[in-house]
């Protein structure tokens, strides 16, 4: 169903607009990413959907009676609630309702009494009322609101002992979490998410995704998270160059369709021309010639042709590390490290780097990754253990609050290397313009640049430095998902030895092949692989770790040390024939993502939809027949 649609929006603040002319529709269970540079006015855009901000020109139209709402980034809670309390406002209504029913309920008691003999017509409106109320209560699932409330609450990382306290002792981010929990619970026919996955832990993340795919609102979501939009959007909008241009799939899909449509939009432009060159050449030979009226019919054909515009490509710097001094085999040997303050952050952690491998390290904030970092540095000592550095190794350290670059200097002056005085002003501007910065940006003092640019300045200064270890701490804070893209390739390409401290998984998961990841209480995970192959191991030891459901016991269920049985939730299939159709679906998966990925698709604007449908329709299937799987590999035997 239609909820929301939008035609010839404007909006500007300079002499430039934002964006022009902007056109598109939201649907029901539409999961749709935005993206786009910074500054091009997808928060704003957002704003003039939830009706904060206005178009200069056009219409935004809600449809049904459809309710938006806009993920707020400031609180704004009423002074004295508690947390429970001021989460349990946004489902004010049905609380309303509920109330409504107990006192509908009451005088429908009465009223029957009066009229014993015969139902009067009062009895009857209570009655139909009644009904009404209850029927939408069931729709809404509002005789459990409360439990509505904890599952939401815990599921965005609060804890029970949380509840009674007052929202104002919380912290900004936990007030920001508890904003997204109400705009959840609220529920409305469209969400306007603006970075909903800011001050959310990993888990919490995870949490929030599988929310998402489950709920049947229309969306319209603007992250930098790559690895969040690949696991819930269904469609992204890319607004640049004031306009905004759609592609079905989920982020990888448009990262690749993005790039073919481009391809094909440069090609149908440079046919144009050059069939616009040659007529206009004929006309002009022939003109004043005995074919000039031939030439005037093909000047009168030329001018109706439709011009294509120019495709513009957003402009992605060409990062690169350069060739670098080759170190030994070994880059880094640790043994037994320890380090703890008030509690463990690591105990008794071994690993060997190794020459062009790339670490990764993700964990919560304050587990201990950055003390790691400096520990293997050399700026902190460790408890116990020891760390060794390999031959010829020199690191270079990328801080993530950008501190390495002093702000008085100009750009230029802040990269140069210390020892190298034979060093050439053009070599330190070809250098900055591999990492975008171009121009009279490279003569700006470093406390001019935007945080994007001190982050590519920081970058191209461990180029400078020749260092050929390099360790980011939180690389891609200040990025942009083209700038992202960059450093991902230059990384992939770079032939020394890289440590990267992360909290994002789409980046991990593309660069790193070893994987520390802080568990808590000094518990450290050495995965052999990328963040994908993190998650599959998570969830094989899931099941093991989740707690058993709740049944009414048995006599043979209360014998003592019997160990927890799993119930079944599927008919009983044998494990092979699963497996062949689980095979087969996979098969139809590739088929359809490789249809998605086809050029000639999009000639037919119909099957886009339904192609998209049934992509989508066979994941679905996938996840429960892995899950019939899992149960019938577990209880078949």
């Amino acid at each position: 169903m239609l909820l929301l649609s939008c035609s010839q929006l404007s909006r500007g603040f300079d002499a430039e607009p934002l964006f022009d002319d902007l056109a598109f529709e939201l649907f029901s269970g539409q999961r749709v990413g935005l993206v786009g540079p910074n500054g091009v006015g997808k928060t704003t855009l957002l704003r003039i959907l939830a009706g904060l901000d206005r178009a200069d020109t056009g219409e935004v139209r809600l449809h049904a009676g459809a309710r938006v709402a806009l993920l707020r980034q400031q609180p704004d809670f009423a002074p004295g609630r508690t947390l429970f309390q001021e989460a349990r406002t946004a489902l004010q209504e049905l609380v309303a309702a509920h109330d409504e029913l107990v006192t509908t309920a009451e005088a429908l008691a009465s009223a029957t009494a009066r009229s014993q003999a015969e139902p009067g017509n009062e009895v009857k409106v209570l009655a139909e009322r009644y009904d009404r109320l209850n029927e939408m209560l069931r729709f809404h699932d509002a005789y459990n609101v409360d439990h509505q409330v904890e599952s939401v609450l815990d599921g965005l990382g609060f804890r029970e002992e949380d509840y009674d306290r007052a929202v104002d002792t919380f912290s900004g981010g936990q007030q920001s979490r508890l904003m997204l929990a109400k705009l959840l619970l609220s529920a409305p026919d469209v969400m306007l998410l603006d970075e909903p996955s800011n001050h959310l832990d990993i888990g919490a993340t995870r949490w929030l995704e599988d929310y998402l795919v489950r709920q049947p609102e229309a969306m319209l979501i603007v992250s930098h998270d790559r690895y969040f939009l690949n696991r819930v959007v269904t469609k992204v909008f890319e607004m640049h160059s004031r306009r905004i241009q759609g592609y079905p799939g989920n982020f990888e899909a448009y990262w690749r369709l993005r790039r073919e449509r481009h391809e094909q939009l440069v090609k149908a432009w440079e046919a144009q021309q050059d069939y616009l060159e040659k007529q206009e050449e004929y006309i002009r030979r022939v003109h004043y010639g005995q074919l000039h009226k031939q030439a005037a019919s093909r000047q009168k054909q030329i001018d109706r042709i439709e011009r294509l515009e120019r495709p513009v490509w957003i402009d992605t710097p060409r990062m690169h590390f350069g060739e670098v001094r080759r170190t030994g085999d070994i880059v880094l040997q640790v043994d037994g490290l320890s380090k703890a303050y008030d509690r463990p952050l690591f105990a008794d952690l071994t690993f060997t780097l190794k020459r062009g491998q790339r670490l990764g390290i993700m964990g919560p904030n304050g587990c201990g990754k950055t003390t790691l970092l400096k520990i293997l540095l050399g700026q902190e000592t460790a408890d116990r253990g020891s760390v060794q550095h390999g031959h010829l190794v020199e690191f270079g350290y990328y801080d993530q609050h950008l501190k390495a670059l002093d702000g008085t200097k100009t750009v230029i002056r802040a990269v140069w290397p210390h020892d190298d005085a034979d060093a050439s002003e053009q070599a330190m501007r070809n250098l900055l313009g591999r990492f975008g910065l171009t121009g009279d940006q490279v003569y700006q003092t470093v406390d001019k640049l935007s945080g994007g640019e001190r982050s590519r300045a920081a970058l191209a200064k461990l180029v400078a430095d020749g260092v050929n270890v390099l360790i980011l701490d939180e690389p891609t804070n200040h990025l942009d998902l083209w700038a992202c893209d960059a450093l991902e390739q230059a990384l992939l390409d770079f032939d020394g030895t890289a440590m990267v401290v992360s909290h994002d998984r789409y980046f991990l998961n593309r660069v790193v092949d070893v994987l520390l990841v802080f568990e808590g209480e000094g518990k450290v995970q050495i995965i052999y692989g990328n963040y994908d192959m993190y998650e599959r191991m998570r969830l094989l030891q899931e099941p093991k770790e989740s707690p058993r459901p709740t049944n009414v016991e048995t006599k043979e269920d209360a014998r003592p040390n019997k160990p927890a049985k799993r119930k079944r939730q599927y008919p009983y299939r044998k494990v092979e024939d699963l497996e062949a159709e689980i095979a087969a679906e996979e098969a139809r998966l590739r088929q359809l993502e490789e249809a998605l990925a086809s050029p000639d698709l999009y000639r037919e604007g119909g099957k886009v939809l339904d192609t998209t449908q049934a992509f989508e329709a066979v994941k679905i299937r996938l996840k429960k027949l892995y899950d019939h799987w899992e149960e019938a590999v577990e209880l078949n035997g």
